[in-house]
């Protein structure tokens, strides 16, 4: 299985992500934001970072790059994409998922091994997790507060497109401490926390019950692959 991960003027963690989905046991593709070519890919992932430095709001102006068109052609088409922080906000300017990203509550970026639970595992990036599971994986984000209309919340909480949420602390003033969410159709994720750096025991969360396993970030990537082989 090959998956494509896009690079962005500012993306940070495009080559974390192809690590990910390389340990994970997949091929990853390097795509770059002023292509007009998916190259064959089977998935996508759009990666956390920093694209043309937030200006405008951000993933607002990486949302229109070239390469966009395809990937929402892709999405709607019903390619698994997952967007991570940076990615999630393309995503949302992109209105592949509902919401929007806002500057967190308390003003500061934030850098903290989060806990979430996994609230839908039927998506095409989470079906290798158990429904209810707790999981602790790296969140760094300045513009990671989830917001939506009333009517949108209640449609995702009532759709079961809510995918993740924060445990324990609520970050970044996300409303109903939604971490992530998915599309209707479930091929589309999207996050804030970060699953490529949980990926290598020992590299990752250091809370004892994370260093145990090291890997709650892999099974994104173990989910895509298996959900892509058996056709579903």
């Amino acid at each position: 299985m090959r998956i494509g991960v896009v690079t962005f003027p500012g993306s940070l963690d495009d080559r974390d992500a192809q690590r990910a989905i390389r340990l994970a046991g997949a091929e990853p593709v390097a795509l770059w934001h002023g292509d007009h070519d998916l190259h064959g890919v089977d998935a996508l992932v759009l990666p956390g970072g920093f694209s043309y430095g937030d200006y405008l709001r951000c993933g607002a102006i990486a949302s229109l790059s070239p390469i966009m068109t395809e990937v929402i052609d892709a999405a709607n088409k019903g390619m698994p994409v997952l967007g991570i922080c940076n990615g999630f906000q393309m995503l949302a300017e992109a209105h592949l998922v509902e919401g929007g990203l806002i500057r967190n509550d308390h003003g500061a970026f934030i850098c903290r091994d989060q806990k979430l639970r996994v609230e839908n595992n039927t998506t095409a990036w989470t079906s290798d997790f158990e429904a209810g599971a707790e999981i602790t994986i790296p969140l760094k984000n300045g513009e990671g507060g989830f917001i939506a209309s009333a009517e949108t919340l209640a449609r995702l909480e009532g759709e079961g497109q809510v995918v993740f949420r924060y445990l324990d602390v609520n970050p970044n003033g996300s409303l109903n401490d939604i971490a992530g969410v998915a599309n209707a159709r479930g091929n589309v994720v999207g996050l804030m926390p970060h699953p490529e750096h949980a990926v290598e025991p020992g590299f990752g969360p250091d809370t004892a019950e994370a260093m145990r396993s090291g890997v709650d970030g892999l099974a994104f990537f173990t989910s895509v692959i298996q959900r892509t082989l058996i056709g579903a």
